[in-house]
């Protein structure tokens, strides 16, 4: 039974969800209070957090910044219906994904499945007996080494601090390195839905990579744009 924690100042709001989520089989816990809430998160007890932005006293983009400081949990982000800069923001501090209110509880459960089923896949029987992943598993692209059993990312031989929605992102890339993919193929590989006018998650969630993997020795990003059709890893 998955562990959600429910962040929302709206107390009949998050009556509601919770009730509706427990009904889909999530075990929730609903806080709402930021300080509250970041103690939760703190414990590694959830598999994902569902956190409004429009909180009082704490926002809720204060606590998104301040959970990712220690947590790599993922985070669905609730935004008000066209507040495009909190959207952007949230996602560039390290939201995974984001579901603008009002929105219904049938399309909140959706949109957590579908950042679980990419972000915490089962993972396979150990027959090893250690816990060292297998290399017949990895990705592998240049300098880059992927485990998607375990979500474990190394880069140039250290190991790299990905978010769930940027392995996933990153491993569509490693897949096909060396070849432009479009944005229609990432937001369906990655997200599991297709792409929308106006929609920046894909060019945030580069971004955000782009910094961790540093530059190329000749000052080139690793991952090539080309404007309006896609991305693509260069391996050299």
């Amino acid at each position: 039974m998955p562990k959600v924690l429910l962040i929302d100042d709206d107390v009949e709001l998050t009556n509601i969800l919770s009730k509706y989520l427990s009904n889909e089989g999530f075990d929730v816990l609903a806080v709402h209070d930021g300080e509250e809430a970041i103690t939760h998160a703190a414990s590694g007890a959830f598999e994902i957090i569902v956190l409004d932005i429009m909180m009082p006293r704490l926002s809720g983009l204060q606590v998104l910044q301040r959970i990712r400081r220690n947590s790599s949990v993922p985070i669905l982000m609730l935004t008000a219906r066209g507040d495009d800069v909190d959207k952007v923001t949230g996602l560039n501090i390290g939201a995974d994904d984001y579901v603008s209110k009002p929105c219904t509880p049938a399309e909140l459960v959706a949109r957590i499945r579908a950042i679980l089923r990419r972000t915490c896949p089962a993972p396979p029987p150990n027959t090893t007996g250690t816990n060292s992943p297998s290399p017949s598993r990895q990705i592998t692209a240049g300098n880059l080494v992927l485990y998607p059993a375990s979500r474990h990312a190394a880069w140039q031989g250290q190991s790299l601090e990905l978010t769930g929605t940027e392995f996933t992102l990153l491993s569509v890339l490693a897949r096909h390195s060396g070849q432009l993919v479009s944005r229609q193929e990432i937001s369906l590989a990655a997200f599991n839905r297709p792409l929308t006018n106006f929609d920046r998650r894909i060019d945030v969630h580069i971004s955000a990579i782009r910094q961790k993997l540093g530059r190329r020795p000749d000052g080139q990003a690793w991952i090539q744009g080309v404007r309006g059709l896609g991305y693509q890893l260069v391996e050299d």
